[in-house]
């Protein structure tokens, strides 16, 4: 089974934590936690309603808090989930950062000594869970493996997979947890989950950094038609126009959907490419809550 992402959004937290409850009871392989659901908060709970399935952060942006906080609550959570909590950290994305007032600095040296500070805290925090980098392109993986137990990617391609899972070193890869946010929706209308894709895919279409790592994948005609789209198009059509620039190919390489079938189809792949797929559920036809339903339905 997949790993399932869950957001804590408000007035409804405590349906999300029944659902996490659900899916433990179903067996599905972990939570990933977004920021954008205040994650932490999100994991306290978790150690508490749960009690076997693994959970972590998917990510908590090193930007919001200080290290030494950071290190202490993720130790905290850590021994209070008997060791199911991993601390998933990134740089998030620089818009997002930039709105917060904060000055982000070179994400890999940033990263680094964000780490190592967590890690100095240790004889005061205690024992920190295993850490998890947000993960696209290959010198952050290398960084991943080199100070970190795992690595996270969001909207990954599936042809690319392979290649970057090459890079981590064989004898770390019995240990190394990889996983991969991916945008899912189950659906008999394929061309209308895509459509939801779509949608979804927009804000990640418009990053620097997203496009980067998509070219490095191979697909750099959409990009540079992205490109076009951004430097030359009004802002309240630039949305729609960038839906027009995702070729079939691209959304399927980076997506899963389809109908039951299809979709187990589609993470037994990721599986098999030595990636854990993170189902990060939507809906043709309702919110966070139908589209989790519509995932367990299609392992009952």
């Amino acid at each position: 089974m997949p790993a399932l992402s869950i957001v804590a959004t408000p007035t409804k937290r405590r349906a999300i934590l029944e659902l996490a409850a659900e899916a433990e009871r179903r067996g599905f392989s972990g939570l990933a936690c977004p920021s954008l659901g205040a994650t932490m908060g999100l994991c306290v709970s978790l150690s508490h309603s749960t009690s076997t399935i693994k959970f972590w952060t998917s990510i908590q942006p090193i930007y919001y808090s200080h290290p030494v906080e950071t290190g202490n609550t993720a130790a905290h959570l850590h021994e209070i989930s008997g060791g199911r909590f991993a601390m998933g950290i990134g740089v998030s994305h620089g818009p997002v950062v930039a709105r917060l007032g904060v000055d982000s600095g070179k994400p890999l040296a940033d990263t680094r000594n964000y780490v190592a500070a967590m890690r100095a805290n240790e004889r005061f925090s205690g024992t920190l869970p295993p850490i998890y980098l947000a993960t696209l392109r290959d010198k952050m993986l290398g960084l991943a493996a080199e100070i970190s137990q795992g690595a996270i990617w969001a909207n990954a391609s599936l042809s690319h997979a392979p290649k970057q899972i090459a890079q981590i070193p064989i004898a770390q890869r019995g240990e190394f947890f990889a996983g991969n946010m991916l945008p899912t929706v189950i659906s008999d209308d394929r061309a209308a989950a895509q459509q939801q894709h779509r949608k979804t895919l927009t804000g990640y279409l418009s990053l620097p950094n997203y496009r980067n790592y998509w070219r490095a994948a191979g697909y750099e005609e959409e990009m540079n038609s992205a490109e076009d789209v951004l430097a030359n198009t009004p802002k309240d059509q630039v949305a729609e126009k960038l839906m027009g620039v995702m070729s079939d190919a691209w959304l399927n390489d980076c997506t899963v959907s389809g109908n039951a079938t299809q979709v187990r189809d589609q993470f037994e792949a990721w599986y098999a490419a030595g990636v854990t797929p993170i189902a990060v559920m939507s809906s043709t036809s309702g919110g966070q809550a139908k589209a989790i339903q519509e995932l367990f339905d299609i392992y009952a």
